[in-house]
């Protein structure tokens, strides 16, 4: 069975892990609509970019990504949290967010977007 395909928007400050992030979401069958590199850029993107799903990093140069979330969140489009950090650095509003531990391999963030749309389907 073939998983459908996704457009993403893709936030990352770290330029050769957001390559890789992009290189993985194409081999999954996903095309990425957008990237995003530091806050300002993420939240205008954010505002004006048409995605099924978007992957946050959470820290973006030292300043949380939870503005861009906040967007995502009043716009109805789900997103992962991809983070160093660990459950704990997911700001406590943002909780309920699916989240990736970096570093995660193919099958991780295979298996987290599935889950993801599958909850969507059931909103």
């Amino acid at each position: 069975m073939t998983r459908p395909a996704y457009s993403v928007f893709v936030v990352e400050d770290e330029t050769m892990i957001r390559m890789m992030l992009v290189e993985m979401l194409e081999v999954l069958g996903h095309t990425v609509a957008a990237e995003a590199g530091h806050l300002e850029q993420a939240i205008e993107l954010a505002n004006r970019t048409e995605f099924d799903f978007a992957v946050l990093d959470i820290n973006l140069g030292g300043r949380l990504s939870a503005p861009v979330a906040e967007i995502l969140r009043s716009r109805k489009l789900p997103f992962i949290f991809s983070t160093g950090y660990g459950a704990s650095g997911i700001p406590p509003d943002f909780a309920d967010v699916p989240s990736l531990q970096k570093p995660f391999t193919i099958e991780a963030l295979g298996r987290t977007i599935h889950e993801l749309m599958d909850d969507e389907k059931l909103r």
